[in-house]
């Protein structure tokens, strides 16, 4: 089974791109980080209960007030006020990168524990691919497990900047560049995205329509299909040993891309 890491940065169409690739001619299943999130700070998970403990004496506002639901179980707590976390977290200070780094290690490992059960359903059911949507998907690490990794970029900068004010207007542009600076620059991504090689790593650009990104990503998911057929997958599924060696020469074939890549940056910096 291939392991499709999709990633991207805040409003360049990388949700999108998961929706198409969930839906005909692919009908691939999407394991998705943001609502994996989502799901373990629910009222009353343990997620749920550290985010109040650190953060609930300093944040006055992060709890909404009770639902008018009468099926809302209030024994759980109250929901959480997400876009007040987000202005906690979210910037270029060091009490925010310090913010951000406790509500990571609170969300990422509980997370991590959900992909995995995902996966393995996956994997029993017989899955040609898998999309694994994570939006720091080079940052936490994941795609040194995935055989295919895939960005979806935009070559212009304004291009994000107003799809995420037309999408959250009410961010202030202050909070918007925010969120686009705490997922770092998409087209270093892209860049590091393309080192992996033909069919390993795809950039798909999005800066038109939604017509013009299907095509591109028709044309894209041609080259993924060949150079992970379907046969492959069925053989793993059938010699589960085989799969094993596979996912370990994956591995380590990323481990190298990836060493290769952060030995790249490091001689860019010493020359500056």
């Amino acid at each position: 089974m291939l392991l499709l890491g999709l990633t991207g940065s805040i409003a360049t169409g990388k949700s999108t791109v998961s929706s198409i690739l969930s839906s005909p001619p692919y009908s691939l299943p999407i394991i998705d980080a943001d609502i994996l999130a989502r799901r373990v700070v629910e009222p009353g998970t343990p997620g749920y209960k550290a985010i109040l403990l650190h953060f609930q004496s300093t944040t006055p506002d992060i709890l909404l007030p009770f639902p008018d639901d009468p099926s809302y179980d209030r024994s759980k707590g109250a929901p959480l006020n997400r876009p007040a976390l987000g202005r906690r977290v979210f910037g270029d200070s060091e009490e925010r990168k310090k913010d951000r780094g406790v509500l990571n290690g609170i969300v990422h490992p509980a997370v991590r524990r959900e992909m995995y059960k995902a996966l393995l359903g996956a994997y029993l059911r017989g899955y040609w691919a898998v999309v694994l949507d994570v939006p720091l998907l080079f940052e936490s690490g994941l795609d040194i497990l995935c055989g295919t990794v895939m960005v979806v970029a935009v070559k212009d900068p304004a291009i994000q900047m107003k799809r995420l004010m037309e999408r959250d207007p009410h961010l202030s542009a202050e909070d918007a560049e925010n969120r686009v600076k705490s997922q770092g620059d998409v087209r270093e991504k892209a860049l590091r995205c393309e080192e992996r090689g033909k069919g390993k790593g795809v950039v798909v650009w999005n800066d038109g329509d939604k017509a013009a990104l299907k095509a591109e990503l028709e044309r894209l998911m041609r080259d993924v299909s060949r150079s992970s057929p379907r046969w492959w997958a069925w053989l793993l599924l059938l010699c589960p040993p085989l799969a094993g060696l596979a996912g370990i020469w994956n591995y380590w074939r990323n481990w190298v891309i990836n060493r290769r890549w952060r030995e790249g940056e490091l001689k860019a910096k010493a020359k500056l």
